[in-house]
């Protein structure tokens, strides 16, 4: 009896937080994020997902990772959105949160405020290697954070640069293997240099 008791005023004492699963392109982030909030559900919480509409790659309502796991998503036109749809949920994940602006931070931050367990995903780098919107200072808020690699394609390092393969210089531009590639720090250094 003493140990229900016990379980009860944990769960009455539950913490928000914020963890952030950041890295490059085909490191397994969205995997990551996806294995995160199943497990969740499984444990019987309340889990709403969700991501920037214009991430339509490979679905509209489903997060879906580059090895086809998914899970359905609602899909929002700004992170403010999410204040609004989170409802009572107990875990709150978040995709591909490079794409929303700044006000993500304080959307996350009011999440875990209220006590909710927030799971982001995002790149931390843009194809050129320099931070990618708000993810540095989601990095520095969380209470967890998770940097995945990929496999550098050129010479089987552990890779963390999102090598784009074409001259277009949007900051964003989606794409898959077409368009990007993961690459080690040297191997990124050597492909830059080649385009100057």
């Amino acid at each position: 009896m003493e140990f229900l008791e016990s379980a009860v005023n944990l769960n009455s004492r539950r913490k928000g937080s914020i963890e952030v699963i950041t890295g490059s392109m085909f490191s397994g982030k969205t995997e990551e994020l996806i294995r995160r909030l199943k497990r969740a559900r499984f444990a019987g919480l309340k889990v709403e997902i969700f991501k920037p509409c214009v991430d339509r790659r490979y679905s509209e309502n489903r997060v879906v990772s580059h090895d086809d796991k998914s899970i359905n998503s609602t899909p929002v036109e700004n992170a403010t959105s999410i204040l609004l749809m989170a409802g009572d949920c107990d875990v709150v994940g978040i995709d591909e949160a490079q794409f929303f602006d700044n006000s993500i931070i304080e959307v996350c931050n009011k999440l875990a405020d209220d006590g909710k367990r927030v799971v982001v995903a995002g790149l931390d780098m843009d194809f050129m290697g320099r931070p990618f919107g708000p993810l540095p200072d989601l990095l520095a808020i969380a209470e967890y954070v998770t940097k995945v690699h990929a496999i550098c394609t050129r010479c089987g390092n552990l890779a963390q640069y999102s090598y784009r393969k074409t001259s277009d210089e949007r900051q964003i531009l989606l794409g898959e293997k077409d368009i990007y590639e993961p690459l080690c720090r040297d191997c990124f250094n050597k492909a830059q240099k080649k385009l100057k």
